[in-house]
């Protein structure tokens, strides 16, 4: 089985403008999920939607911030479970931004999945990541130069 998620895409926008996208909680629930997110290394914090039974998820990922280099790269842990404090999905989601031809190159990286029972959520994450990169792509095209830099 593959363990690791990895999605890329170029963007005509500036890092600092993509690393808004990354990092502002109202601007993530935009193309992810609702969170109480804070770029600050180690910060605990939480992605929430509704429960997904048939992957034994809850509706709540917990994570803790481990890397921020504003701008370059952004790391957190990624668990989640079927609820009552059990984690069955324990990974890692790593951002990195790369200037490039007078825009940004985005890469997504989702990697720890290393048991077979996480076949069905890992195929769900990675379409799933697929579309939300897509998605923050968008919402950069359709946002005005800076418009994004309350």
């Amino acid at each position: 089985m593959k363990d690791n998620i990895s999605h890329s895409l170029f963007v005509p926008q500036q890092p600092d403008e993509v690393w808004e996208y990354l990092t502002r909680p109202d601007l993530m629930e935009l193309w992810l999920m609702k969170n109480d997110f804070e770029p600050v290394v180690g910060r605990q914090f939480r992605f929430m939607t509704n429960p997904i039974p048939k992957f034994d998820f809850d509706g709540i990922t917990y994570c803790t911030v481990l890397e921020v280099d504003p701008c370059k790269k952004l790391s957190y842990s990624w668990k989640s479970g079927p609820g009552d404090g059990l984690i069955t999905v324990d990974s890692l989601v790593t951002w990195t931004l790369t200037p490039k031809d007078g825009g940004t190159e985005l890469l997504l990286e989702h990697t720890g999945f290393k048991e077979a029972r996480h076949f069905a959520i890992f195929s769900a994450l990675d379409g799933g990541w697929f579309s939300n990169i897509k998605k923050i792509a968008q919402l950069l095209n359709d946002t005005p130069h800076g418009a994004t830099n309350a």
